[in-house]
C-alpha cells in the first residue's frame, strides 16, 4: 500500500483537524474518507476492476471501477479525478455530482477499514483497450453485465470486495440509470 497522509474524521464524518499516514489509519480503526466510482455503460454492463495481488486490502479481489483514498486536505471531487486518471488513465471533464456518502466499517486481516466512502456514477461507453491501467493496483478490467454480476456475487462471493448490500445498492441504482431489464 502506498502510504499517504489523510485526513482524520469523527464517527459522524466531522472533522477532528489532525492527520495521519493511511497506514496508521488503518492499524488504529480512525475514520477517514474514500472516494468509489461506478463506471457503466448504456447496455447495463458495469465496469469492475481486480485488484492486483500485492494490495494489502483485499488483494485478487474484483471491486468497483475505480477507489482512493482522500489525500490530506483534497476534496472529494478532486481524488475522485486524481483516482481515474491514476488508476485507469480515465480523464473526467465534467462534474459529476456525489450520488451518497456511506458509512463503512471493515476489517480485512489485521486491517481496520473506518471510511466514509463518497460515491459517484458516471456512464462511460469508452472501450476497455483505451484504458491505462496503474500496474501497482489493478490487474485487469472487464465490463460485467448486471445479470451476470448478480449470479456471481451469489455464486462466487470470495471473488468479490466484500461490500455486502453495498454491491446490490450500486446494482440497483445503474439498474436505474440504464433503464436495465433482465428475465
Amino acid at each position: 500500500m502506498t502510504d499517504e497522509l489523510i485526513d482524520i474524521f469523527n464517527g459522524d464524518n466531522k472533522p477532528l483537524n489532525m492527520q495521519k499516514m493511511k497506514s496508521e489509519a488503518h492499524l488504529k480503526g480512525f475514520w477517514h474518507r474514500s472516494v468509489h466510482l461506478w463506471l457503466y455503460n448504456k447496455k447495463g454492463e458495469i465496469l469492475l476492476q481486480l485488484r492486483t495481488p500485492n494490495k494489502e486490502l483485499h488483494p485478487g479481489l474484483w471491486d468497483i471501477s475505480v477507489g482512493g483514498h482522500v489525500s490530506a486536505g483534497e476534496e472529494p471531487m478532486n481524488s475522485l479525478v486524481r483516482e481515474a486518471k491514476e488508476e485507469l488513465g480515465l480523464q473526467i471533464k465534467k462534474k459529476i455530482r456525489l450520488h451518497e456518502i456511506r458509512k463503512n466499517n471493515g476489517k480485512d486481516r489485521n486491517l481496520i477499514n473506518n471510511e466514509f466512502y463518497y460515491v459517484y456514477y458516471l456512464e462511460f461507453d469508452g472501450k476497455l483497450g483505451d484504458l491505462i491501467l496503474q500496474d501497482d493496483e489493478v490487474s485487469q478490467v472487464k465490463f460485467v453485465d448486471i445479470a451476470e454480476l448478480i449470479h456471481a456475487l451469489r455464486e462466487h462471493p470470495n471473488d468479490y470486495v466484500p461490500h455486502g448490500s453495498y454491491w446490490y445498492d450500486a446494482i440497483e441504482e445503474i439498474k436505474r440509470r440504464t433503464n436495465y431489464h433482465y428475465n
